[in-house]
């Protein structure tokens, strides 16, 4: 089976095929947020790439970029097997900024000594700006930084100097005496360290030099010509959920190709109300798709019953999904590729690079549950972005406004928010839970303030008071955030009136639920979805 282009072929068509002049390398040393580094960098219209942290010196010379930025990552730079950098590197002349373990590393291969920090950083801390410099241009000098690190640069070489420091980390931004290197040890990509997006842009546009020329638009121009020159003639197949995800990709692969295209839509039983007759009305009367519906409720639901650990329940719904699809393929005549909404923060959750350091947080069965014999190949054209991007760029495609701001779903649909087994009763009630939740949001005019919101219904049962009668009946969990790309996110801070709005409503109306909770955890720690 053929996957998708690599990052490095990415990067490379971006150089050459889109006359793209400017584009900055992240080298992954396995940090959870490197693709939010990228993303930040894009923010400034200048177009990232994530790039195996092994790279030669040599081979980043050919990819010709205005800077690299190593990321943070799990390991100590002592460590059995940690992940190294090619020293030449830094003698390239390229603009480098090291993040958390890339500045580590750094350091350690340019003489710095690396120490277990006396006191360990995790989460907030007053950082202090020493002097002058680039990076920190239009930055106070005392700004709140995200720290999340073990190990510090006990030593600068004679090199360095420190240009910002916090109360227990001295070294906390360095800059090189001759070379435009510079390294920190906080994280600017996350949303927790103010000024972070600000520090990037100051690296990216001042320190490299980038002028900021590249759009959505470019991308969805090389994303269809990689499709026509890949598919020649034959038929590709896409699978729709209904999310914004699949429908991108079908809008996308739909202005390549044409009538080359077929998707196939699953009702797998674990869907939202009204799900499948919206999927049907968009890409039936709108985009006049060749469209074909597979009614599959009673066979996910039997091989469901009695699970009830996320990861299995994640991987039977992958497996079953495959095989019906695979079943319903067999009549799409000449069907060579199989189209996936994967995105970055998929790829990134799932570890998905076998070889890469990244620490897996959970499967996704876009990307996990594939098994090598399903006989297509990968067309995965949202794989380099997140939810934002990919969103602006179905607006550049022309989609309908409440498919492009519609909140995500996974593609195990309910069944990884009813904790605990699946059954026909318990989704009966988080279906309506959730129905009435939604409902409020708009009602409210939250909907679009909210990125994701749902119901999830717990493996609990609470005692409560109906009239007269003792009841002993299901705890819901309410679940709203605030977030820009999916990979950090805060709890929505809903007006009281509102949330006792919706939980009176849920507990009068659906039969099942005596109480409601509100979830007020923020990721990181905590992931959005429960399972």
């Amino acid at each position: 089976m053929t996957g998708s282009p690599s990052a490095n072929d990415l990067a490379k068509s971006a150089n050459n095929a889109l006359g793209q002049d400017e584009v900055v390398l992240v080298m992954d040393f396995g940090s959870q947020t490197a693709q939010l580094i990228s993303r930040r960098v894009r923010d400034q219209n200048v177009f990232c790439q994530i790039v195996r942290h092994d790279l030669t010196a040599e081979r980043i010379r050919e990819l010709n970029p205005k800077g690299l930025i190593l990321s943070g990552g799990p390991a100590s730079v002592y460590g059995d097997g940690a992940p190294k950098v090619d020293p030449a590197i830094f003698e390239l002349g390229i603009p480098i900024l090291g993040i958390c373990y890339g500045m580590q590393i750094t350091c350690h291969t340019l003489g710095g000594k690396i120490l277990p920090a006396k006191s360990r950083e995790f989460g907030r801390a007053p950082c202090t700006v020493a002097s002058a410099n680039p990076l920190f241009n239009g930055i106070p000098e005392t700004f709140t930084a995200w720290m999340s690190h073990g190990d510090q640069v006990d030593t600068l070489s004679g090199s360095f100097d420190s240009i910002a420091s916090t109360s227990t980390c001295p070294n906390a931004a360095i800059k090189h005496q001759d070379l435009p290197v510079y390294g920190i040890q906080f994280h600017p990509e996350v949303t927790h360290t103010q000024h972070g997006g600000k520090l990037l842009g100051n690296f990216v546009r001042e320190i490299c030099g980038c002028k900021g020329t590249w759009k959505i638009s470019s991308l969805i121009e090389e994303q269809k010509q990689l499709i026509i020159d890949r598919v020649g003639s034959n038929q590709v197949i896409c699978g729709l959920s209904g999310g914004v995800d699949s429908s991108v990709v079908a809008a996308l692969i739909s202005e390549a190709i044409g009538d080359q295209l077929s998707c196939i839509f699953v009702d797998n039983g674990l869907l939202r109300n009204g799900e499948r007759d919206q999927v049907e009305k968009h890409f039936i009367d709108h985009f006049k798709t060749d469209l074909h519906v597979v009614d599959a409720r009673e066979r996910f639901l039997g091989e469901l019953a009695g699970v009830s650990d996320p990861q299995k329940k994640r991987k039977i719904i992958g497996k079953v999904f495959i095989d019906c699809f695979k079943d319903e393929a067999k009549s799409i005549p000449n069907a060579k590729f199989l189209a996936q909404g994967t995105l970055y923060p998929d790829v990134i959750e799932s570890g998905a690079n076998p070889d890469g350091p990244a620490a897996t947080i959970k499967s996704h069965h876009n990307v996990g549950g594939l098994p090598k014999e399903l006989g297509f190949e990968l067309i995965e054209p949202l794989r380099d972005l997140f939810k934002d991007e990919v969103r602006r760029m179905g607006v550049e495609l022309g989609l309908p406004e409440e498919m492009v701001w519609r909140h995500p779903f996974p593609g195990p649909g309910l069944a990884v928010r009813c904790l605990g087994e699946v059954t026909e009763e318990r989704l009966a009630i988080i279906r309506e839970a959730d129905a009435i939740l939604i409902e409020e949001l708009y009602a409210a005019g939250l909907y679009r303030d909210i990125q994701q919101a749902f119901v999830v219904l717990l493996p609990v049962q609470s005692v409560g008071v109906m009239g007269d009668d003792r009841t002993y009946e299901n705890v819901a969990a309410i679940r709203a955030v605030e977030s820009e790309d999916f990979m950090t996110a805060d709890w929505f801070p809903f007006p009281h009136e509102v949330l006792q709005k919706i939980s009176t409503r849920i507990i009068n109306s659906v039969r099942g639920i005596n109480r409601v909770v509100y979830d007020v955890s923020s990721k990181p720690p905590s992931t959005i979805e429960w399972e």
